[in-house]
């Protein structure tokens, strides 16, 4: 399927998703989160897939916001039923990715980009990255998780520091609350991210996608985690993964995980 937004690259069981609006420092307008959900549907559903790399056109952003000039003047409805469709659609969508999705945050990350970054399992970010959540100075509030993601990663009295003061925060500070996993040089990030990715990809992906199901169970209302976690765990000893990383293991040999 081709894409009018994004950019789809293939690399040894690593897909990189690029949004391609550097015009519009790439921000998120209603057809390109349509794209990405589709874009994350195929990714889900290709087996040869196993991490997933979205980033941002050039050198200036991730994503450096939503589309503004499309919802400046909607009705309530309307604005709640915004945030609805874009929260199913990507957000909650990339957060449950089967498949660890890896942030790579190559500049601004504003709005609803620091909501797609925090959506994603794991974040880095390029040292001139500049983070925050500025839409109280529109008057209105994060509407793509912020509010929840951002208090999650980062605690809640920084989180509502970040949202009521509408700041920038550099990526430093970003590593040093948590926000992010790494800061390399701009020039580093693809490789950084590919050394994750290069990580993750000895691993078995069922068991990857159990624990990406058992972690988010932590976060989900009315459901008991650790439950969750004992479920996902007794699962796993009925698959062929466990089978042959367990024989692996004790042949002292690498493991040929085959995903069943």
């Amino acid at each position: 399927m081709s894409f009018s937004n994004l950019l789809i690259a293939d690399q040894a069981g690593v897909r990189t998703i690029t949004i391609d609006r550097p015009a519009q420092l790439n921000a998120l307008n209603r057809e390109t989160i349509a794209e990405l959900d589709r874009a994350l549907d195929e990714a889900d559903a290709d087996a040869t897939v196993r991490v997933l790399i979205l980033t941002g056109s050039g050198p200036k952003a991730f994503v450096a916001g939503a589309d503004i000039k499309e919802f400046a003047h909607f009705s309530v409805d309307e604005g709640r039923a915004l945030s609805a469709d874009g929260q199913k659609k990507l957000f909650d969508h990339v957060e449950r990715m089967s498949k660890p999705v890896i942030a790579a945050v190559n500049g601004f990350a504003l709005g609803g980009g620091l909501e797609l970054a925090m959506s994603c399992h794991l974040r880095v970010a390029s040292d001139n990255a500049r983070m925050g959540l500025p839409e109280v100075s529109l008057g209105v509030i994060p509407g793509y998780g912020g509010t929840q993601r951002l208090a999650r990663l980062v605690g809640k009295g920084k989180a509502m520091e970040m949202i009521f003061t509408a700041g920038m925060i550099k990526a430093d500070e970003a590593l040093q609350w948590g926000l992010v996993n790494h800061v390399v040089p701009q020039d580093q990030l693809p490789a950084k991210c590919n050394e994750l990715a290069a990580a993750i990809l000895k691993n078995s992906s069922t068991a990857l996608a159990a624990a990406i199901r058992a972690v988010n169970a932590g976060y989900e209302p009315d459901v008991n985690g650790l439950q969750r976690e004992i479920e996902e765990f007794g699962n796993c000893f009925g698959t062929a993964d466990f089978k042959e990383g367990t024989s692996a293991f004790l042949e002292k040999r690498a493991a040929n995980f085959t995903g069943a």
